[in-house]
C-alpha cells in the first residue's frame, strides 16, 4: 500500500524519473484540451487587460520622438474658408442706418504660411523623448516580467491542486482497503461491527476531501484562465496541464543573479529611464533663460460676390447718372465762362465732354447702363468662390530674450531639479530593494529545496507507520483507531511534501521575477 502510494506521488512529483501527469478527474467527453506553460504565457500576453493596457503607451512614445524631430523643422499650415452675408440695410448703431440697402454677399478666403520656433526646449525634446520612450518600452517589460511570473504562479497552483486530487483519490483508495479488511475481520469474528463503522466514517470523509480538492482544483484553472486573459476552451474536467517542473539542486550563484539583477531587472531599468528623462528636464527649464527664435511667412487671397445683380447694376446706374448729370453740369459752367460757346481755350475739345451719357456708361437717353458696361460689371462680380483676389507675400523673423518674468523661470528650474533628485532616490530605493529582493529569494529558494527533503522523508516515515499499523491490525495486536490515524498522517505527510515541491517551483518563479529575466 505505501509502496504504491509513493510510487504514484513519484510519478507525479519528480519530473527526472517520469513526465508528470494532471489528473483526470472524469471521463471526458470529447479531446482533452492540453496547455502547456509556454501557450499560456503566449494567450496572456495577447489577452491579459493589464498586459496590453501597458502596451497602449507604446505608440505615443514612439510618435512622441517622431513629433519632437518634427518640432525642430517649420511648419506649414493652409487654411480656407467661406461667407455669407444676407441682404438688407446694416445698422451702424445708436439708431443710425445706412442709406442703401446691400445685397447678399457670398466671400471665400485662403491663406498659406510657414511658422518656425526655435528655442532651447525644441533642441532638448529629441533626446527627452527617447528617454521617455526608453522608459515605456522597459515599463511594458517590467509588466510582461509581473504577467510572466502571475501565469506561471498559477500554472503551478492548478498543477499543485492537481496533485492534492491524486493525495485525496489515494486516501479513498485507503480506507476502501481498510473498509474491506474490517469487513472481511468481522466475517470471520476477529473484528467488530463498531470498527466496520469508524472505517466506514473515514471512507466518507475521504469522499468529501476529494470533492473539496476537486472544487480548489477547478477554481484554480478558472483562476488561470481568467489570468490569461480568455474564457476556458474547454470544460474544466477536460482541460489538461501538460508540462512537468523537474526538482533539481539549484546551483545558481547569488553575485552572479544580483550581477544579472542589475543589467536585466525592467523595473530598475525604467527607473533609470526616467532618470534620463528628469535630466533632460533640468537642461530644458534651464534653457528658458536664453532666446528664442521665431518666423512666419505666407500667402493669402479672397473673393467677394453680391449674390443680387440686379440691385448691384441699380446701384452702378444711379452712379452713372449722378456722374452724367454732374458732366452736364460742369459743361454749362464752361459755356456759361466769358470764353464763349467754343469753350476754353488751349484745352482739347474746349475742356466740353462731348457725350456725358456715353462719359458714365449711360445709353444714349440716360435711363440705363450701357449692355457692355452691365456685362463687365457682371464678370467683376463673378469671382466667387476660386478666382481670388491675392495679397501680397509676408514673411517676419523675430528674436526674443525674456528679461524678466517674476522668477517663474527659476521656479521651474527647482521644480525640475526636485523631479530629478526624486527620480534619483527612487532609482535608489529600487536597487536597495531590489538587492533584498534577490538575495530573499535566492536563500528562500534553497531552504524550499531543503524542505522537500525533509517532507519525503516525513512521507516515508508516516508510510512505514501506516504498514506497522495495518500489521499489527492483521495479527490482532492493533486497532482500527492506529490504522486511521497512521492514514490521516500519511495524507498529511504526502499533501506537505505536494506542497513543499509547489513552494520550491514557485520559489523559483519568485527569483526569476526579482531578477527580471527567466533563470530556466
Amino acid at each position: 500500500m505505501h509502496q504504491r502510494t509513493t510510487l504514484a506521488l513519484a510519478a507525479l512529483l519528480c519530473p527526472l524519473a517520469l513526465k508528470a501527469q494532471t489528473p483526470t478527474l472524469s471521463a471526458p467527453a470529447g479531446q482533452v484540451y492540453t496547455l502547456t506553460l509556454d501557450q499560456a504565457l503566449t494567450t496572456a500576453k495577447a489577452n491579459n487587460p493589464l498586459y496590453r493596457q501597458a502596451l497602449n503607451a507604446a505608440a505615443p512614445a514612439s510618435w512622441g520622438v517622431k513629433s519632437a524631430w518634427g518640432n525642430l523643422l517649420p511648419s506649414f499650415g493652409v487654411s480656407g474658408g467661406l461667407s455669407y452675408t444676407g441682404s438688407g440695410q446694416a445698422n451702424l448703431g445708436q439708431g443710425v442706418v445706412a442709406p442703401q440697402p446691400i445685397s447678399a454677399q457670398t466671400g471665400s478666403s485662403y491663406s498659406a504660411g510657414f511658422q518656425y520656433l526655435l528655442n532651447g526646449s525644441t533642441i532638448l525634446a529629441p533626446g527627452q523623448s527617447k528617454a521617455n520612450k526608453a522608459a515605456v518600452t522597459e515599463t511594458i517589460l517590467e509588466q510582461e516580467n509581473l504577467l510572466r511570473a502571475d501565469i506561471s504562479t498559477q500554472y503551478l497552483e492548478v498543477k499543485r491542486t492537481g496533485a492534492q486530487v491524486i493525495v485525496a483519490q489515494r486516501q479513498v483508495e485507503r480506507n476502501q482497503q481498510f473498509l474491506d479488511l474490517t469487513n472481511a475481520k468481522n466475517r470471520v469474528g476477529q473484528g467488530t461491527l463498531l470498527e466496520v463503522k469508524q472505517a466506514e466514517v473515514s471512507l466518507g470523509l475521504a469522499k468529501v476531501e476529494v470533492l473539496r480538492q476537486v472544487q480548489l482544483f477547478n477554481e484554480a484553472k478558472l483562476e488561470l484562465f481568467r489570468r490569461m486573459g480568455v474564457k476556458p476552451p474547454a470544460p474544466l474536467d477536460q482541460i489538461s496541464l501538460a508540462d512537468s517542473f523537474p526538482v533539481v539542486q539549484p546551483e545558481w550563484r547569488l553575485d552572479s543573479l544580483l550581477s544579472l539583477a542589475e543589467s536585466q531587472n525592467p523595473s530598475l531599468r525604467s527607473l533609470k529611464a526616467r532618470e534620463s528623462v528628469a535630466s533632460y528636464g533640468v537642461s530644458s527649464a534651464k534653457t528658458e533663460f536664453l532666446p528664442s527664435l521665431s518666423a512666419n511667412a505666407g500667402w493669402s487671397g479672397f473673393t467677394q460676390q453680391y449674390t443680387n445683380e440686379g440691385l448691384l447694376i441699380s446701384q452702378s446706374l444711379s452712379g452713372a447718372q449722378s456722374t452724367a448729370a454732374n458732366c452736364n453740369f460742369q459743361n454749362d459752367v464752361i459755356l456759361g465762362l466769358t470764353y464763349g460757346p467754343s469753350g476754353i481755350p488751349g484745352q482739347p475739345n474746349g475742356g466740353l465732354i462731348a457725350d456725358c451719357n456715353s462719359y458714365a456708361n449711360l445709353n444714349s437717353t440716360g435711363t440705363a447702363l450701357t449692355p457692355a458696361y452691365q456685362q463687365q460689371i457682371v464678370d467683376q462680380n463673378s469671382k466667387w468662390p476660386f478666382q481670388f483676389t491675392g495679397q501680397p507675400f509676408f514673411a517676419s523673423v523675430t528674436i526674443s530674450l525674456p528679461v524678466f518674468q517674476g522668477f517663474s523661470r527659476a521656479l521651474r528650474v527647482s521644480q525640475a531639479k526636485q523631479q530629478q533628485l526624486d527620480a534619483d532616490e527612487s532609482l535608489r530605493a529600487r536597487d536597495l530593494q531590489l538587492q533584498a529582493d534577490v538575495t530573499g529569494r535566492y536563500l528562500g529558494l534553497n531552504s524550499a529545496y531543503e524542505a522537500i527533503g525533509v517532507q519525503k522523508s516525513n512521507m516515508d516515515a508516516a508510510g512505514e507507520q501506516l504498514r506497522l499499523a495495518q500489521d499489527r491490525y492483521r495479527l490482532g495486536s492493533g486497532n482500527a483507531l492506529e490504522i486511521a490515524d497512521a492514514q490521516n498522517g500519511l495524507q498529511q505527510a504526502e499533501g506537505q511534501y505536494v506542497n513543499a515541491i509547489f513552494v520550491y517551483h514557485e520559489a523559483i518563479v519568485a527569483l526569476e521575477a526579482a531578477v527580471g529575466h527567466p533563470l530556466r
